[in-house]
């Protein structure tokens, strides 16, 4: 059995890999699939805020994003 070093996964191979990525989306529907970072406490909010107004957290997220975007935020 040979002995192999494992690779390497630096950030800039991370980030290359994620499904927004350079050219190629991913589309779902009408609409394009991104990655998205968030800390664990704020995802909680997001998920509590969705279930209150009965809406995904995408509905909400894409909400939110709309909002800021016609406020020129």
């Amino acid at each position: 059995m040979a002995i192999t070093k494992p690779v390497k996964r630096d950030e800039t191979n991370f980030i290359a890999g994620a499904p927004d990525a350079g050219p190629k989306r991913v589309k779902k529907g009408s609409k394009v699939q991104i990655s998205l970072t968030i800390a664990e406490p704020t995802l909680n909010e997001v998920d509590a805020l969705a279930a209150r107004a009965g809406l995904s957290r995408a509905g909400l997220i894409n909400l939110a994003i709309r909002r800021q975007i016609e406020a020129g935020i």
